[in-house]
């Protein structure tokens, strides 16, 4: 028996050893914990527009430069191709359904505990800036809260200089009231604005002065742009960054035909052409208010104790399956672009295939922050990936559209889209064919990237579609607060249906 043989003295030093060795761990740990971070959302920004992600066409330097700083992942996926849905999931860590926001204007509910709100447990200093889709005036965990109300006192205070009566601008933008083409400004007109004078230049100036006052307290930074939404806003100094007659316009499939929705079947080849540029100098725009950002933190010298995060709430279809939206589970409408900027820690223009989803933002910064993780937190960090202790992340990834009642898993080789398909297309994007009913569809990625063909219906698939099937529900009944209320006696079917029933339909109809 070792232990019989050493003496007290020798048992003392080694529990002092040991202590020792645990607060050295500790200490290396503070050392390479980062005191803030930064997150920066691009609005509807899809990851095959931006340079870093191998669009040859569109530049945006700042992005990319994050890129080179850092760590982009190529598998990233919004939780919900909606903005209000997707940025609520990202502050608490849940699931859209479990959340409470899966509809538009869903009031975000207090009872919901945001990263700001646990950070001030650890006095933190936070401040959200720009575009939050709260549907309400609550602040959330939030010490300063700037939106757009701000950016139009400022315009009043100091009016923006005239322009040449020569110059063509985009009026007033009126979704669903003007034609597809008008009101996603298939002419590629700017804003009658000044660069200096734009919301979210605005918003990226306030966010340098956030910064500043700051820069001695540990703080979370939100920052929320409202490009490159529809209309795809830019100031006249950027105007004619692209020609429509330069864009290529994608495909799409004849599967795509039975469901493009009746305001995009107007649209002209030119037309289609035209609202990729507006998209494109939309992006360069925000990429250049990024910009402004980074340069700040470089400036204050917070950058090797800073962790920046650019994500995109969800994708876009540009002509993408004929349609131009996001509200669809083809990749392009899901996928977004997720860099992590943090100070060389984690490597240098590095890429990481790995599988995961905007839930699993906040579980992430607070792991890189070194304080105790949400509990309410549904989603995973990806410190260990960043570190280099594991290579994979998730088998599987999830995303819901509950206005439609649909639902999303995808793995490496297949996704999976149901959806009850009890009416036509919702929020302006009717097909104008009835309700199709019940419907499932299975796409072989590693055959059909292009997700051209479904075959749930074939045979040799039907192990696959179960499998999957099961899948969401277990994902569903392990993070929904109804599937106590949902017999797992039902068919597989059954469950999915009563699942993909909005949880905020009930306050939509109140709030109505």
């Amino acid at each position: 028996m070792i232990l019989r043989s050493l003496s007290i003295g020798s048992l003392l030093l080694l529990v002092l050893a040991g202590c020792q060795h645990d607060v050295e761990e500790e200490k290396a740990e503070a050392a390479t914990a980062f005191q803030n971070v930064v997150v920066i959302i691009g609005d509807d920004h899809a990851a095959h527009a931006v340079g870093a992600y191998g669009n040859p066409h569109i530049r945006t330097p700042h992005i990319d430069r994050m890129a080179q700083r850092g760590v982009r992942f190529t598998q990233a996926y919004a939780n919900a191709p909606l903005c209000s849905a997707s940025r609520q999931s990202m502050l608490t860590g849940r699931y859209p359904h479990a959340a409470g926001v899966t509809l538009l204007r869903t009031s975000f509910p207090d009872a919901q505990v945001t990263i700001a709100e646990h950070l001030k447990d650890y006095n933190f200093q936070t401040g959200v800036i720009g575009k939050t889709h709260f549907n309400n005036a609550g602040s959330h965990g939030f010490d300063t809260v700037i939106g757009r109300g701000q950016w139009q006192e400022a315009l009043e205070e100091n009016p923006p200089a005239p322009l040449a009566d020569s110059l063509d601008t985009y009026g007033a933008w009126r979704p669903f009231v003007d034609p597809a083409a008008v009101w996603l400004n298939a002419a590629a007109k700017p804003l009658p604005l000044h660069d200096e004078d734009m919301e979210d230049t605005f918003y990226a100036r306030a966010a340098a002065d956030f910064l500043e006052a700051n820069q001695q307290n540990r703080f979370l930074l939100w920052v929320g742009f409202h490009n490159p939404h529809s209309p795809f806003n830019f100031p006249v100094e950027f105007e004619g960054r692209f020609q429509p007659e330069d864009m290529t316009v994608p495909e799409g499939s004849p599967e795509d035909d039975r469901w493009i929705p009746q305001v995009f079947k107007s649209l002209t080849d030119e037309e289609k052409r035209g609202i990729m540029a507006a998209y494109y100098t939309s992006v360069e725009h925000m990429d250049k208010n990024v910009g402004l950002i980074l340069d700040q933190v470089d400036a204050l010298g917070l950058d090797d104790r800073t962790l920046v995060i650019y994500v995109g709430d969800q994708g876009y279809l540009l002509g993408h399956h004929k349609r131009f939206e996001k509200h669809m589970m083809w990749e392009e409408a899901i996928r977004s672009p997720l860099v992590v900027q943090a100070a060389g820690q984690y490597g240098q223009d590095r890429r990481s295939d790995v599988f995961t989803e905007f839930v699993d933002l906040t579980p992430t910064i607070l792991d890189a922050l070194a304080v105790d993780p949400l509990p309410s937190a549904q989603g995973q960090s990806l410190m260990p990936v960043l570190t280099g202790q594991i290579e994979q992340h998730k088998e599987l990834v999830f995303s819901e559209f509950l206005v439609d009642n649909k639902a999303m898993v995808r793995n490496a080789q297949w996704k999976y889209i149901f959806t009850t398909g009890t009416r036509d297309l919702g929020q302006g994007y009717e097909t104008g064919h009835p309700p199709p009913g019940i419907t499932h569809r299975l796409y072989n990625l590693e055959a059909d990237p292009g997700e051209t063909t479904n075959v749930a219906t074939r045979p040799e698939n039907e192990a696959v579609l179960l499998e999957l099937q099961q899948a969401m529900v277990n994902l569903f009944r392990n993070t929904d607060p109804r599937a106590g209320a949902i017999p797992d006696s039902l068919t597989l079917e059954a469950q999915l249906t009563r699942f993909c029933i909005p949880p905020d339909e009930d306050a939509q109809i109140e709030a109505r």
